[in-house]
């Protein structure tokens, strides 16, 4: 089906996915520049195309276009919900463990993608190597990667914003302990949510959140509803 034809909302839906994908892509090649002028000397002022990553760094071996591991991981998240007609926790984890797990060695370098982040080497250590329920999966990294992959669920249940965060929650402690990252992940994916649906990214969405805080919509587990109270501030 072309996007053209497709509806209002299902544009929405549809870019949001596609720019995932896409934004995964172009940020393959000049990943994790700490030095402008070194990303600039290798990659020039400005990149309007994918790019091929360099020899000695990150994703070292991949070509222009390709995915990272987190646009791995979103395909398989999004397989997974639409094969299930929706999130089903077991069928996620299960394709973890198929398709990821047995790629892995528990080191960055190695795996899809040409490189795997802590949270996802830490989840292949407990589940693989020290045998571990899901439910003794998480650990305390600082980053993004529940966001990377949890936005397709948000996009699935923009419509139905306390399954969005039942969901996305769930889906996000599989790797994810600490309850800011926990916070801002579920903020995130319902600020996605709204957009889906249609609401305009200004001032205004960050009083939709709040209400929604107010409402209960988000849970008390782990603290979040305080935590996303902040948002605002």
């Amino acid at each position: 089906m072309k996007i053209a034809s497709l509806t209002t909302k299902q544009n929405r839906a549809a870019g949001a996915l596609l720019g995932a994908f896409i934004g995964d892509a172009m940020g393959l090649g000049p990943h994790w520049y700490y030095d402008l002028d070194e990303q600039h000397r290798d990659y020039g002022m400005w990149i309007t195309d994918y790019t091929a990553p360099k020899p000695d760094r990150y994703h070292g071996g991949l070509k222009a276009g390709d995915s990272s591991q987190a646009g791995l991981i979103l395909k398989l998240t999004v397989q997974s919900l639409v094969s299930r007609s929706g999130y089903d926790e077991g069928d996620f984890c299960r394709r973890l463990e198929e398709d990821l797990f047995p790629k892995l060695d528990g080191t960055a370098s190695r795996g899809p993608g040409g490189y795997t982040s802590f949270s996802i080497r830490n989840a292949w250590r407990m589940r693989v190597v020290e045998k571990r329920p899901w439910s003794e999966s998480a650990g305390n990294a600082d980053t993004t990667e529940a966001i990377e992959r949890a936005l397709a669920i948000a996009i699935r249940y923009a419509d139905a914003p306390k399954k969005l965060v039942e969901y996305v929650e769930s889906n996000a402690v599989l790797t994810q302990s600490d309850e800011t990252v926990l916070a801002l992940t579920i903020a995130f994916c319902l600020v996605l949510g709204l957009l889906v649906t249609g609401q305009r990214f200004d001032a205004k969405i960050s009083d939709t959140l709040v209400q929604m805080v107010e409402d209960g919509v988000p849970p008390c587990s782990l603290d979040i509803s305080r935590r996303l109270s902040r948002v605002k501030s």
